[in-house]
């Protein structure tokens, strides 16, 4: 039993430090790297500065909560605990990271460079702005939009930064791409809300449930109904296959969506809801 118990214990914490979507990033990049035939050639460089960049910008959000959080009081969740309780390390790895992020840019192509600093002044002032609004301010009601655009940038992006040339297929999957990690955010904030409500401005709030609930049905057919368009419409196989492994992505987030009150049971939908970012890996 032990044993199982410290399985479950490193599981939880690969969870709460947001691992989990590191490694759905880097699959998703690995994907559009290599469209649109399967073949072309993968940055190691690019797709190792990406997982720690992801892993920072999601870290340093984190803190940022408690931080505020812990200054007014404010109910933490397990994930926010997780954090309280080992900031000073993660504080550290932070700084470690930062270091090996500068070597690894001597690896990087010039374009991919560039392309890299742009983004990282965007998602600086991105979590810069953010830790400065208090949890009831309504502008964090564009937190999702705004990290939905980061996130899909520095997945997609990093990658078309080392491309000639990008056909109309790549550009249909990523615009899936970009509502996926659109209706992931939105289906989050929706299931905060019930957990913790009143607690915090969010998209979800604002909306309200009822309007939540709309948007995120329309997603999933808008989703559908691209994917299938591109699926029926693409020349190379392994476009094809993204396309079917996005329209399942959204899928099961709609699912979760469906059911929530089976999914809130043990942060189900988080496990599950960020796992669906591991699905490009049945086609690499």
């Amino acid at each position: 039993m032990k044993f199982f118990d410290s399985i479950r214990q490193y599981l939880r914490n690969f969870h709460y430090l947001s691992l989990d979507v590191v490694a759905g990033a880097v699959i998703s990049h690995i994907m559009v790297a290599r469209l649109p035939d399967g073949h072309q050639p993968v940055g190691w460089a690019t797709t190792v500065l990406l997982a720690i960049c992801v892993f920072v910008i999601y870290a340093a959000d984190r803190l940022y909560d408690v931080r505020k959080g812990l200054a007014v009081n404010a109910p933490l969740t397990r994930r926010h605990r997780f954090h309280a309780e080992n900031q000073q390390v993660l504080l550290r790895v932070l700084v470690g990271l930062a270091v090996i992020s500068v070597v690894l840019l001597f690896w990087l192509p010039r374009s991919v460079l560039w392309f890299g600093a742009g983004l990282a002044l965007v998602s600086g002032a991105y979590v810069w702005g953010v830790s400065r609004l208090s949890g009831s301010n309504a502008r964090l009601a564009w937190k999702e939009p705004a990290v939905t655009l980061v996130y899909t940038i520095g997945v997609w992006g990093s990658s078309w930064a080392q491309k000639p040339t990008i056909g109309w297929s790549e550009i249909g999957l990523g615009i899936l791409f970009l509502l996926i990690v659109f209706q992931n955010l939105l289906l989050f904030s929706v299931m905060e809300a019930y957990e913790l409500p009143d607690t915090s401005y969010s998209l979800a709030t604002f909306w309200g449930f009822d309007r939540s609930d709309v948007v995120l049905r329309t997603l999933t057919v808008v989703i559908t109904v691209l994917a299938l368009v591109i699926f029926f419409m693409a020349d190379d196989r392994f476009a094809q296959r993204a396309a079917i492994i996005q329209g399942m992505m959204s899928a099961v987030l709609y699912t979760i969506q469906r059911y929530p009150n089976r999914f809130l049971l043990n942060e189900r939908y988080r496990w599950i809801g960020d796992g669906v970012f591991w699905l490009p890996g049945l086609i690499l």
